[in-house]
């Protein structure tokens, strides 16, 4: 789709080890999984599918080790049409990887490994490609990535959009400012505002620089947000589904929102938007379709 906008996907790309099982038990414990797959996850890799398959293109940009996760990465963003030729393979460096643990609720216990010896430097990124695209998300895994990019996506308009997930205060106080659009986690959001109500970590945020929306998403509850200059928040419901697995719902929520903003959608029809897709993956377990978030919209 040659006309459908680009958006760059920047952070963190993971092999993850997804097991269905019965219950997740206190250790010591040796359980059976029902279920085992493998494929591509990470924040920014999920958004980047997402984008693909909601009817965009997607670029992803991060880094993975030459090691025996790094390729089959690579390969598998490929196969669903995410153009990895921004994916740096770092020699001595080992690739993230996850272990997903999901009950019968569909509720997930993730142990991750973050990666090392990937190095920070952000001087190797095709930053001019930002000039025409429509819109840049990022994760705070890689957070001087994050700040080279966004600084080059400002100042050609294109806007930069958050996942505000569990990280370090300092990262997130970095970073916020630095976007346009900063839609956090529950946890994120507390990470980034220690010991605030949500709507007062909102209010911090977009306090914080030239942003345009402070949002959090909150499961079953919906997504409060903000615009500057709103005086109260807004709150917009959550699609009643039967969660089968929540891995990744939110990635494809942030995914969804920055091909939103990249289609030049108002921020109320954004965030719909994005609830519906981050709703049907939490679903079915896999990435919506355009037509499935239209229908279900």
């Amino acid at each position: 789709m040659p006309d459908s906008p680009l958006v760059v996907c920047l952070g963190n790309v993971v092999a993850d080890h997804t097991f269905r099982v019965e219950d997740i038990p206190q250790p010591p414990a040796k359980i059976t999984a029902r279920s085992y797959s493998i494929g591509p996850g990470g924040m920014a890799a999920n958004a980047a599918i997402a984008v693909v398959r909601l009817g965009g293109r997607a670029a992803f940009w991060g880094r993975v080790g030459e090691d025996l996760n790094g390729d089959p990465l690579a390969e598998a963003l490929a196969a669903e049409g995410v153009d990895v030729s921004g994916l740096r393979r770092v020699p001595g460096g080992r690739t993230p990887v996850g272990a997903v643990l999901v009950d019968p609720h569909g509720e997930r216990t993730i142990i991750s490994f973050r990666g090392s010896g990937l190095g920070t430097d952000a001087a190797w990124l095709p930053l001019d490609v930002l000039r025409r695209a429509g819109a840049l998300c990022c994760d705070p895994r890689w957070p001087e990535g994050v700040a080279a990019a966004a600084a080059v996506a400002r100042a050609a308009g294109v806007p930069v959009v958050l996942d505000g997930e569990r990280s370090e205060t300092r990262i997130l106080v970095d970073l916020v400012p630095r976007v346009d659009h900063a839609v956090f986690s529950v946890p994120g959001l507390a990470n980034y505002a220690p010991g605030c109500m949500p709507e007062e970590g909102l209010r911090r945020a977009l306090a914080s620089g030239p942003l345009r929306v402070a949002a959090v998403t909150q499961g079953e509850k919906g997504t409060l947000w903000m615009a500057a200059g709103d005086e109260k928040p807004t709150r917009t419901p959550a699609f009643p589904v039967e969660a089968t697995n929540t891995t990744g719902a939110g990635d494809v929520f942030h995914g969804a929102y920055a091909l939103a903003m990249a289609e030049g959608m108002d921020v109320p029809r954004a965030m719909r938007f994005a609830s519906a897709a981050g709703a049907l993956r939490a679903r079915d377990g896999a990435t919506p379709t355009r037509s499935m978030v239209d229908a279900l919209l």
